[in-house]
């Protein structure tokens, strides 16, 4: 049978010698699917210690989304303090992670939401600002820059906004290319890279930790220290591994903010 699901949390049962983990030690980790169950093996090089200030369900949260957000916006964005990054889709889990990452980091942050409802959730993940990505966002952004643009660009939604967040960057400016939750994949003109010196970045989290040793440990490390400053992702909603279904089909339809775990 096929179990769904990644991202797991909780206490382990046995783990090799010399792995550096211990029977009853809360940790959290990638899974190669199967993370939808009680009990689940997970490779050794894919787990973490969980932070004593979190606790599963937040621990949980940090894996995928922080972890691919923290590479995005230090590696492959060269994020630098008092830049400005401009997040499309900030209201779901990766636009989440990379508000408050992006401001743990020292950016100005410029929060897009698709859903008025979103508005307060992403303002209490300490964004600058919250606009709705309606028709004329790239003139209310560039608006809130001055007419400068904005350093980075976060994009987890690709779809129809591409073409006006590269129009929205400045010059030197880097869009982050995270995924296709519209749908659609865009395509580039070269030409805008070009003539204004922006640059389009791929971001592919998995792909780096497979073919880069020690990269997990690495970020999680660097997400610790985030923790122990402070950096806490919001509450997600909970459902009970039993309602796997219901939990699949609230995300679909869009009901979710930030993200959603399953507990036994």
């Amino acid at each position: 049978p096929f179990i769904p699901g990644l991202e797991v949390a909780g206490t382990v049962r046995s783990a090799p010698d010399g792995s550096g983990f211990v029977a009853g030690q809360r940790v959290s980790g990638f899974s190669l699917l199967g993370a939808w169950a009680e009990r689940v093996a997970v490779p050794v090089q894919s787990v973490v210690p969980t932070s004593d200030a979190l606790d599963d369900a937040s621990a949980v949260c940090l894996l995928g989304n922080y972890y691919t957000m923290h590479f995005a916006l230090q590696r492959r964005g060269a994020l630098q303090p008092g830049e400005t990054v401009l997040v499309l889709g900030s209201g779901g889990g990766v636009g989440t992670a990379a508000v408050q990452i992006a401001k743990a980091l020292g950016a100005k942050v410029i929060a897009m939401v698709h859903r008025p409802s979103a508005v307060e959730f992403v303002e209490s993940l300490g964004a600058d600002v919250v606009l709705p990505l309606t028709d004329g966002w790239l003139d209310a952004v560039k608006q809130e820059t001055g007419g400068r643009g904005v350093d980075l660009v976060v994009d987890p939604i690709g779809g129809a906004a591409f073409d006006d967040a590269i129009r929205a960057m400045a010059t030197e400016g880097r869009l982050l290319v995270i995924g296709f939750a519209a749908g659609g994949i865009p395509t580039v003109k070269v030409n805008r890279l070009l003539l204004r010196n922006v640059s389009v970045v791929g971001v592919g989290w998995g792909e780096f930790v497979n073919r880069t040793p020690g990269a997990q440990a690495q970020v999680g490390a660097a997400l610790a220290a985030l923790v122990d400053g402070g950096l806490r992702p919001p509450a997600p909603v909970h459902f009970p591994l039993s309602d796997g279904v219901a939990a699949l089909q609230a995300f679909a339809d869009g009901e979710i903010n930030g993200k959603l775990v399953l507990a036994p």
